[in-house]
């Protein structure tokens, strides 16, 4: 019997973010300290197997509370069977599918609601899986507007390309999505992107917090409408997020160490500007840039990142980081 094992990983978003949404620039690396797994074998019928996060029977009404907290109403269901049906449609027309079966189950250890693109792992390692099963090759470049097309178009989900480019292609890619770079293949938008050399970077860190965060969507629909209306300050933001990728790049470039935290920094004092952050998620930096590293968010909020100086000081982050119920950990990148 045939079982195939995909993965997909972790993200953090460097430098740029939000502006991925918003026809800017960005630099993301991937996080291989987390993934998410889907396991797919030939099976009498299709079927989704039901994993511990789409559970419905719990010992008491504050774990369901729990639950739904860290993992909605849904858990990962939906975005498996919505991947499956994106995929028979995208195929449609361009590959003729076999007519046989499968099982497929996901598991997930990335932690949820911290900007970490959790949803976007499991959605890129299901296509893996189906690409294999089925024996069709979607380009690299067009696989993550295929992932976001599952997310954004079938699950309503608000959501930029970043994080699927670093899943689909890892280690450390600079993305372009200007009005200019962006192209049309197979009935998806696809940006250019520049995968560059993980060794290029300083030592990073990445701190998240181990309680609920706030969902993407939460945060990412609220600058959405405000963009779409044109408020000037959003729209000059979305401008200057895109200008710091493209310094960050230089700076990686030439291993200007301290121009990158600086760069960091700036990437969160501009998103601060335009977003009332909630009070818990400003803690974090607050507390990293006391200790003497840059920071700012990794994603939507939850998570931060940024560059360190040494052992002592990541020591440093450690404690003070844990004293506010963060974990920290190095980046798993290559």
């Amino acid at each position: 019997m045939e079982l195939l094992r995909r993965r997909a990983y972790a993200r953090a978003g460097l430098m740029g973010n939000p502006s991925d949404g918003y026809h800017g620039k960005t630099l993301s690396v991937i996080v291989r300290n987390f993934r998410a797994e889907v396991v797919l074998y030939e099976w009498e019928d299709v079927e989704i197997v039901l994993t511990q996060e789409d559970r419905v029977r719990f010992p008491s009404v504050r774990e369901l509370v729990r639950d739904v907290d860290l993992h909605g109403y849904y858990g990962g269901i939906r975005l498996v069977k919505a991947t499956i049906k994106k995929f028979v449609e995208y195929c449609r027309g361009r590959h003729a599918l076999h007519d046989r079966n499968f099982s497929i189950r996901y598991a997930t250890n990335i932690p949820r609601q911290v900007g970490l693109a959790g949803s976007s792992a499991i959605i890129v390692a299901t296509t893996r899986a189906l690409m294999e099963f089925y024996q069709v090759a979607i380009p690299l470049d067009v696989q993550p507007s295929f992932v976001l097309s599952v997310e954004r178009d079938e699950l309503g989900i608000a959501a930029g390309l970043q994080d699927r480019v670093v899943q689909v292609y890892g280690g450390l890619v600079y993305m372009d999505f200007s009005r200019t770079a962006m192209v049309e293949k197979h009935g998806l938008w696809c940006g250019r992107y520049e995968p560059l050399d993980p060794t290029l970077l300083p030592p990073l860190y990445l701190a998240y917090s181990e309680e609920a965060g706030e969902p993407t969507e939460v945060f990412h629909n609220n600058l959405r409408a405000r963009y779409d209306a044109g408020e000037p300050a959003v729209v000059e933001a979305m401008r200057e997020f895109a200008g710091l990728a493209q310094q960050a790049r230089e700076a990686l470039v030439q291993r200007q160490t301290d121009r990158l935290a600086a760069l960091i920094d700036r990437n969160f004092d501009l998103r601060c500007s335009i977003c009332r952050l909630p009070r818990a998620h400003l803690e974090m930096i607050e507390v990293a840039r006391r200790v003497g590293a840059s920071a700012k968010f990794a994603g939507s909020g939850g998570a931060i990142i940024g560059v360190y100086r040494d052992d002592a000081m990541f020591h440093d982050l450690t404690q003070a980081l844990g004293d506010i119920g963060c974990r920290v950990i190095r980046p798993d990148i290559a």
